[in-house]
């Protein structure tokens, strides 16, 4: 009886913590978004599904189902059995990670979890790929299909015109209220909330200006509510953030006309194509890659010198900026200071 007693003491303390985590920690933390929050629920309901079927349940249930032995497997089993690409399975890993830590944080006796995990768990080697951009021509293509004179039509255009315009990431669009939104200022901008709630402003060219004046009038009338989302699919007569689902699914729609008449046009075209071409645009017209990096909400010149396709002069030029960037900035590290199954005691991720 004491140790099914123990057992289920040990799942409901780390569940409360679990919970703690994806509540309240995972969102203070600066690479915090919605995309981070839900590959961090999909990593734990993965790992709870794998220790389920090694048999661990309600009634034997303790720490040792985080033992570094078992989380190295759990990789193997992401890889053979969910078929998951090495950089996938390093995603998961880092989730369980921040788990364990935030396991260390809340109870000290539980810090050589993270610790075992963090010295004895290797991410995988991943096959370094680039983003897929687009041609200009492909980009004029997709803007040709969507029919302005319907609401959708008009909806979709100004979405996707935001997004190359801006080169800003599909979270942050989506993200957008219309207090964002100044149009009226002498040079029109949006204010973005990127990535750790960092703030730029994304200046915008005449041309959007124009659509999303016509986009706002349209959906928001004449004096819009500040509090708004920019974008919003009507529920019950509230006005909800738009899904990433149903933009991948509008995107299909028009990459699949679009590439009739441009070849150009991926048919797998996905809202961080957008992104990826108006940098590789922004590279063409001349504009310095330091330049990009900050237009684009990196934190380090490094990141946009793996997401370009630059010329050697270029990472030449850029490389003595990313030493000083070294050289004068300190990354910030965290400091850990001082027979029911096991599902059911997770059902809020």
């Amino acid at each position: 009886m004491s140790q099914f007693s123990d057992a289920y003491n040990a799942i409901r303390e780390i569940s409360r913590y679990t919970y703690d985590w994806i509540t309240s920690y995972v969102p203070t933390l600066r690479t915090n978004s919605d995309h981070t929050t839900r590959n961090y629920k999909i990593a734990v309901n993965l790992y709870i599904a794998y220790i389920e079927e090694l048999g661990y349940d309600e009634t034997n249930f303790n720490t040792s189902c985080f033992a570094a032995n078992i989380v190295t497997q759990w990789l193997t089993w992401l890889k053979e059995s969910r078929k998951c690409s090495n950089k996938t399975c390093n995603c998961r890993l880092a989730s369980i990670k921040s788990l364990l830590k935030y396991f260390g944080i809340r109870n000290p006796t539980y810090r050589y979890l993270y610790q075992d995990v963090a010295n004895s768990v290797k991410h995988l080697k991943e096959t370094k790929s680039k983003v897929s951009g687009m041609t200009r021509e492909a980009v004029k293509a997709i803007f040709s299909i969507p029919d302005t004179k319907t609401r959708k039509g008009l909806r979709d255009l100004t979405l996707m015109e935001l997004e190359y315009g801006t080169a800003t990431r599909i979270d942050e669009v989506l993200s957008l209220k219309i207090r964002q939104i100044n149009l009226k200022a002498d040079k029109p901008y949006v204010t973005v909330i990127g990535k750790g709630s960092k703030i730029r402003s994304a200046y915008l060219m005449s041309g959007l200006v124009t659509t999303l004046k016509k986009y706002i009038g349209t959906f928001h009338g004449e004096e819009p509510n500040p509090d708004d989302y920019l974008f919003y699919s009507s529920w019950h007569g509230e006005k909800a953030k738009l899904s990433q689902e149903a933009v991948r699914k509008r995107l299909k729609v028009y990459a699949a006309k679009a590439h009739e008449i441009c070849p150009d046009v991926p048919l797998n075209l996905h809202s961080h194509m957008w992104r990826h071409a108006k940098a590789t645009h922004w590279l063409e017209d001349g504009i310095n890659i330091v330049e990009i990096s900050k237009l684009l909400g990196h934190e380090s010149l490094e990141t946009t010198m793996k997401y370009q396709d630059i010329t050697t002069k270029q990472q030449l030029a850029a490389l003595a900026t990313i030493e000083e960037e070294k050289n004068s900035s300190t990354v910030k590290l965290w400091k850990l200071p001082g027979a029911g199954n096991i599902r059911d005691y997770f059902n809020f991720i």
